[in-house]
């Protein structure tokens, strides 16, 4: 006869400690909520892109301050200009929230004894350390709310702009197009374009433009917004590319503000039944031509950047494409883009990834562009758009 199986007793949890496995897993929510999923390296390379754009933005202030000639070296020289830069960034009245907030938060408070009817004593004590918390966090709440507007007016003027470029490529007879542009910020000061103008009956040509407006972000955005809106214009006569390109350049004077807001500029005319391309480099970096014979050819005839000099003239040049032969033209912000040891990507492993993925279409060979890119920078913040266009002669 076998034993009887004692029965199994419930052990009860110590005195004071209570399971809640709900409250953990609402802390992942509200974890997965604040950082929206991302990990503690993505987090950290975030913060430290942040860090590094703030301190750009306070350092070029603090060297327009004090500039080399007249920098003091002394350690209180410098500490103040580094708090006038950070407090020129806010109104008047928040700069004095923010220094009564720092002033309270340096100074403890007081204590003061008084006696009451019954003599007995009263001890007072006054601590400002909350009221000065309370101050930067009104501060701070207030920053907050513009760049929140900011931000939604920027992703507004992203989406304009996202719809006043193609989106896809055009078909182009005898041509095969992909193109790719990342912004430095929210928006870019780059342009591309490729469209069909008219010839005069026969059969359409068809404009190839790429463009790099000087500066980054809402200025350079909008400067390139006018600039499509001229082109577009002017490409509906049936004046001819170096015309054509005149006539930018004069427009480009009227809103340079002195030459300070200068264009670089590729502009091409691609005629489908001879395959001829009559080109005009406005100062912009030359595109890389490689013939299907593994030759490179730069294009480089043209002139100086948009908006310098108005009447200034410009040279056309005239390439003969064949089948095999690519044609990449991008911005600078391509070959200058930096790794985390300040090292430019570079025109020659540009060049090699062209080399290299000859033989794939413009789409897979622009991926693999995009990606060796994405590689050799890392979580190095870029401080330029950039835009690369690609053309392959069937």
């Amino acid at each position: 006869m076998s034993a009887p199986t004692p029965k199994a007793t419930p052990v009860q949890p110590p005195s004071g400690s209570v399971h809640r496995p709900g409250f953990f897993v609402q802390l992942d929510r509200f974890w997965q909520r604040v950082t929206e999923g991302l990990e503690l390296s993505q987090l950290w390379n975030q913060f430290h892109a942040d860090a590094r754009a703030s301190y750009r933005l306070y350092r070029r202030d603090f060297d327009a301050r004090s500039p080399h000639g007249t920098r003091r070296h002394n350690v209180l020289h410098t500490a103040q200009e580094v708090v006038w830069a950070i407090l020129e960034k806010l109104t008047p009245a928040r700069r004095v929230l923010l220094l009564l907030g720092v002033l309270l938060l340096i100074f403890p408070g007081f204590n003061s004894t008084s006696h009451d009817s019954s003599g007995e004593i009263r001890i007072t004590e006054i601590n400002f350390h909350f009221l000065g918390g309370v101050l930067l966090f009104v501060v701070l709440m207030l920053e907050i709310a513009d760049r929140v507007v900011m931000k939604r007016d920027l992703e507004i003027a992203r989406d304009i702009q996202k719809w006043l470029l193609p989106a896809t490529p055009p078909q182009v007879p005898g041509l095969a197009i992909a193109f790719a542009m990342r912004p430095a910020n929210t928006v870019a000061g780059d342009f591309y374009d490729v469209f069909a103008r008219p010839s005069g009956g026969g059969q359409p040509r068809f404009l190839i433009a790429v463009a790099d407006v000087a500066g980054k972000s809402i200025p350079a955005a909008l400067l390139m917004a006018t600039f499509q809106a001229s082109l577009r214009t002017l490409s509906e006569t049936s004046a001819a590319l170096p015309e054509l390109v005149s006539g930018m350049n004069h427009y480009a004077c009227t809103n340079s503000q002195s030459g300070l807001r200068f264009t670089t500029a590729f502009m091409a005319e691609f005629d489908p039944p001879s395959r001829t391309m009559t080109y005009i480099n406005a100062g912009h970096n030359a595109p890389i031509l490689r013939h299907s014979s593994a030759a490179v050819e730069r294009l480089s005839v043209g002139g100086l950047p948009l908006g310098i000099q108005t009447d200034r003239t410009y040279e056309s040049g005239k390439v003969t494409l064949q089948p095999g032969d690519w044609l990449l033209i991008f911005t600078d912000g391509l070959i200058e883009a930096e790794n985390s040891r300040e090292e430019e990507y570079g025109e020659t492993r540009l060049l090699n990834q062209l080399q290299a993925g000859a033989g794939s279409n413009p789409d897979e060979l622009l991926r693999r562009m995009m990606t060796d890119l994405d590689i050799y920078v890392g979580p190095t913040p870029q401080h330029d758009d950039v835009t690369c266009l690609l053309l392959k002669v069937a």
